[in-house]
């Protein structure tokens, strides 16, 4: 199934040791034709600067191949991280993955319904 949308769904703890399989899927989202990444940090219980620093370098790779990467479903913790380093400033982030995919919906003329990729 080809889809210009990825999510991508990290679980866990997102540092130093689990930022290597989040980096691989989001190059392989974008080698593989995604230009809208959604990470969705719904199940990610706990995330240090090893993991902000991976969704930093990816976002600049994404950026760098004309896409976009966007996160959602950030937790407290995930949301205070990312208020003291003003990285909420530069990510977009949604509410949910639902209301990502609503925006989508709206804005992207040939949507289809995303490809999955469970970290």
């Amino acid at each position: 199934m080809h889809s210009n949308i990825k999510v991508i769904q990290p679980s866990g703890i997102l540092d130093s040791t689990q930022t290597h399989e989040l980096r691989r899927c989001i190059t392989e989202a974008v080698e593989h034709g995604a230009t809208l990444i959604l990470v969705d940090l719904k199940q990610v219980t706990f995330m240090d600067s090893s993991g902000l620093g991976a969704l930093v370098t990816a976002l600049k790779a994404v950026r760098a191949a004309g896409g976009q990467l966007c996160v959602c479903s950030i937790n407290e913790q995930v949301k205070i991280l990312f208020e003291l380093t003003s990285m909420d400033r530069v990510f977009d982030i949604f509410p949910d993955c639902e209301a990502f995919l609503d925006q989508c919906r709206r804005t992207e003329s040939d949507f289809e319904e995303p490809v999955y990729s469970h970290v």
